[in-house]
């Protein structure tokens, strides 16, 4: 029996955005990173805060996540950002106009595609990026975006290298971001919004919805070979935090694979995915082996509110809780 696979095309595109998204695990485990989400309190176990994170600096905010110094830069200073996640950030603090390009993958919000397009987030072509001459160059941190880093710092480019795997880490690619851009009042507003929104639906679903009664799901990244969402991801959160048991919750990283007998021996009750990726799910022999899959119980989640950890968290938990408990008593935002 022939494996499934999706295009070639849009296997290439999706996996670039799951990627840049935070959520592979190849991408992880740089020291600064982690030592900064320990400084934060947001351990690979602990839940999302219940509080605004964004009152102030903390002292974890003073490095990046290659350990390079938090400072401002000059006022209308030149940026590129080649981090989805903090390019939609820039446009929410209101200063989309010194960015001067963004990676392939930068599309949210949609005012961001008129942006020069310089190629991948990860190992990105140095040449292209010093051409638009930035001054600062956002990268996402992982390992593989270093020997980029290191080039541009060579050339007298600053470089801010974030990530955000879990909500926490959102806030704190916020906060810095308001630093260095000087939009600090703003980074605060914007962190502070999401952060209530996100507190409401969880004070909601906890009220209207038992324990007992939330559903256990799977949350397949992609599908050959499987991946799934584990205890490391933002994803997990949002989950949590709409009133479901993720199957594969004891596995830290954020999106570890998983073999598919694994998956019928946990045993889901309903599958979150796209519409696009259920089609694509119930077109495949090997996933259709998943009863939960062959009955056709998804969660349909539009991929614009999850593929990142962006500004519309608030709403990607919302719009799940929704779809995961459409007959909640309290209103939800």
């Amino acid at each position: 029996m022939r494996a499934w696979r999706a295009p070639k095309r849009s296997r290439a595109l999706a996996l670039g955005l799951v990627l840049m998204a935070g959520v592979v695990t190849a991408c992880g485990g740089d020291t600064a990173s982690k030592a900064a989400r320990d400084a934060n309190g947001s351990a690979a176990g602990d839940s999302a805060s219940h509080t605004s994170p964004a009152s102030a600096m903390v002292a974890g905010d003073s490095l990046d996540d290659f350990g390079a110094a938090v400072t401002p830069v000059a006022a209308n200073a030149r940026v590129v950002s080649l981090n989805p996640t903090a390019t939609e950030v820039l446009f929410a603090l209101g200063v989309q106009q010194q960015l001067v390009g963004r990676s392939d993958y930068d599309e949210f919000p949609a005012e961001a595609k008129l942006l020069p397009a310089l190629g991948n987030g990860i190992k990105p072509n140095v040449e292209a990026v010093l051409a638009a001459r930035p001054a600062l160059v956002v990268l996402y941190a992982t390992a593989d975006n270093r020997l980029a880093a290191d080039a541009f710092a060579r050339a007298g480019v600053r470089v801010l290298a974030l990530r955000g795997d879990r909500i926490e880490g959102f806030h704190r690619l916020v906060r810095i971001l308001g630093t260095t851009l000087g939009a600090s009042e703003a980074a605060r507003v914007l962190s502070d919004s999401v952060a209530a929104t996100l507190d409401t639906v969880r004070a909601r679903v906890a009220r209207n919805v038992p324990n007992a009664s939330r559903p256990a799901v799977l949350w397949p990244v992609w599908p050959t070979p499987p991946m799934v969402i584990g205890q490391g991801s933002y994803l997990h959160e949002l989950l949590e935090i709409a009133g479901a048991r993720n199957v594969f919750a004891d596995l830290p990283a954020p999106s570890p694979q998983a073999h598919i007998e694994e998956v019928l021996r946990r045993a889901p009750d309903r599958v979150v995915s796209s519409r696009t990726r259920a089609d694509e799910l119930q077109a495949s022999p090997v996933w259709r082996s998943v009863p939960a899959v062959a009955r056709g119980q998804f969660v349909l989640i539009d991929p614009a509110l999850t593929l990142r950890p962006s500004v519309q968290l608030g709403m990607a938990a919302s719009a799940l809780a929704r779809a995961l408990h459409p007959a909640l008593a309290d209103p939800l935002p």
